[in-house]
């Protein structure tokens, strides 16, 4: 489970139940401190979690008083989307494969930039910028398809030469 907590009204983490005990048990955060997890209605004093302050240093374990009543003045954090996936729940292709594909057998200059694409995508999957993973894949498969339209247009003005050669006689 991961948890966030507050230090002088900046919220931090997520960190997990583990690392978040031992800043307790150090005294770095006291009962006083907000903390929240997904699951939590709202941010509440540490005092107030059991399940936490067991770990709590023995000074201030009366829960403080949230100012302007039950209210709190933290928000939530979003819980982001899994980096695997885009907003629509589909994965992100990298085209990995096929840039290599067309690098190797099309048209080695424009496969280089569809490979350097294809290489951030699931690191700014990690990242979890899915806007970045996106446009890299797009980039990508830009320029795979420019790597395999320009292979075709090789091929093709390379048979009409044939063809134009044969019919003339030139030999």
């Amino acid at each position: 489970m991961q948890w966030y907590y507050s230090k002088g009204a900046v919220q931090l983490g997520p960190i997990s139940e583990a690392e978040l005990k031992a800043k307790i048990a150090s005294g770095e955060i006291t009962t006083s401190d907000m903390v929240w997890k997904d699951g939590m209605a709202d941010w509440v004093p540490l005092a107030r979690v059991p399940e936490l302050i067991a770990k709590a240093p023995a000074a201030a374990q009366t829960p403080p008083s949230i100012p302007g009543g039950s209210a709190s003045p933290y928000i939530p954090p979003v819980s982001a989307p899994h980096p695997s996936v885009n907003h629509s729940g589909l994965p992100i292709p990298n085209y990995l494969w096929q840039s290599i594909a067309v690098t190797v057998c099309c048209c080695l200059p424009f496969g280089i930039p569809a490979i350097v694409y294809a290489a951030k995508v699931d690191s700014l999957q990690a990242q979890g910028d899915i806007q970045g993973a996106l446009a890299a894949s797009k980039s990508a498969k830009t320029w795979v398809m420019v790597s395999i339209c320009s292979w075709l247009a090789v091929v093709v003005l390379y048979i009409l030469t044939a063809v134009i050669v044969g019919v003339s006689g030139v030999h």
